[in-house]
């Protein structure tokens, strides 16, 4: 509670300061012909700000992401989306000036500068749209290529186990025809006679005698040798292709081929369920979001890119076209700027109440409540007064001249 009643001096000298203040603020707005309500405005630039701050947050986590590390890249990739956001800084301005200027031409450029501002603004907003979408759009795009590709590999995968057998079948054929000439040569070789050694006698240059032993191989037991070699060689390359084969075709398994399928589906289709516009895509043409194209999904990406970015762009702006009341006139009830001071006024109204009394009480029309006089007073707050003055001259007759 007060210690002490307020002054009442103090808070009729406010009250009077209030109502001067809101007279001249008045009369200031009839002057120019307009009123802007700065609060809307207020609002309109709170919007402003809200969408250039997100613009630019936006272009700096892009060049974040795409300039790889390289810090030049990075700012080159800023400076675009500085400039823009000056350029949207213009449109509440320029609503503003589209609403109070009294030139069509300047009117026109104004309303052409917020065209192109929030030709500006869309593209900015249209970008951070994407931006949105783009992490669930990739997921549903990778999980949509692995089942592609999954569902490619089950469908060959009769065509692959066909050549894989039928290779693992010319390595096991070459293996058997190698065997097969490796026995042969083999036997061959056994067949073949055995060493002959025979003592030879002679006398050399110098006529000295010599004994030597001297052995006689068969001429075919090099080359059924070399064969036997070979063979084995040709064998142990072959067993290994044969080993290669065999393995390759152990991992081709339709099941195993029906079962990758069939996870790459779920992966697709968990990734189409966190993706909204899949969804909403689905919902719309009546299908399983599984099934939806890209065509459909990119069309309902341009609508919910594009569509709330233009009424992000045009948001503020008519809501700053808005905040400002423009008059008829430019002027107060009278265009030629005439004015009644405050003095004359009771006067002025005092008059005008008994011409309409005597109009009134005189014309045989009028209803009967009328005739008698009863005029509601046009000023209710003072009642009309008229000043005290000199009585009026009382004209000569001719009895009082006589």
């Amino acid at each position: 509670m007060l210690s002490k009643p307020p002054n009442r001096d103090v808070a009729r000298e406010r009250r009077e300061w209030a109502l001067d203040q809101s007279r001249w603020k008045h009369e200031r707005a009839v002057e120019r012909g307009y009123r802007i309500k700065w609060g809307y405005v207020g609002i309109a630039y709170l919007v402003e700000f809200m969408v250039i701050g997100a613009s630019l947050a936006g272009a700096w986590l892009f060049a974040d992401y795409y300039s790889d590390g390289d810090n030049r890249a990075f700012y080159f990739m800023l400076l675009a989306p500085l400039v823009y956001a000056a350029v949207e800084l213009c449109r509440v301005p320029l609503g503003i000036l589209a609403r109070t200027q009294r030139s069509w031409f300047v009117k026109g450029l104004a309303i052409i500068g917020i065209v192109f501002a929030a030709g500006v603004t869309t593209k900015s907003v249209s970008q951070l749209g994407e931006m949105m979408f783009h992490p669930r759009l990739m997921d549903a795009a990778k999980a949509k290529t692995a089942l592609k590709d999954a569902q490619a590999d089950r469908d060959s995968i009769d065509t692959r186990i066909a050549a894989a057998n039928a290779r693992v079948e010319q390595y096991a054929t070459e293996l058997e025809q190698i065997e097969k000439r490796s026995a042969e040569n083999a036997s061959q070789l056994a067949g073949l006679p055995a060493q002959r050694c025979e003592r030879v006698y002679g006398t050399n240059s110098r006529g000295v005698r010599y004994s030597n032993l001297k052995c006689v191989t068969d001429p075919r037991t090099a080359t059924l040798n070399a064969a036997v070699s070979k063979a084995g060689t040709d064998r142990g390359a072959v067993v290994k292709e044969l080993e290669e084969a065999r393995k390759a075709r152990g991992l081709l398994d339709r099941g195993a081929a029906d079962r990758k399928v069939a996870d790459a589906e779920q992966t697709y289709r968990n990734a189409v369920n966190r993706s909204q516009l899949h969804s909403f895509t689905a919902m719309v043409y009546g299908v399983d979001p599984i099934e939806v194209s890209d065509a459909q999904v990119h069309a309902f990406l341009r609508i919910f890119v594009f569509v709330p970015a233009l009424c992000a762009a045009f948001a503020s702006t008519i809501l700053a076209l808005s905040a400002v009341s423009v008059r008829k006139t430019f002027m107060d009830e009278d265009d030629l700027g005439a004015a009644v001071s405050a003095e004359a006024a009771p006067y002025l109204l005092a008059t005008v109440a008994e011409t309409v009394r005597q109009e009134m009480a005189t014309n045989p029309l009028r209803p009967a409540a009328a005739r008698e006089g009863s005029v509601i007073p046009l000023d209710r707050r003072t009642a009309p007064t008229v000043p005290p003055g000199p009585p009026a001259p009382v004209p000569a007759t001719a009895g009082a001249s006589a």
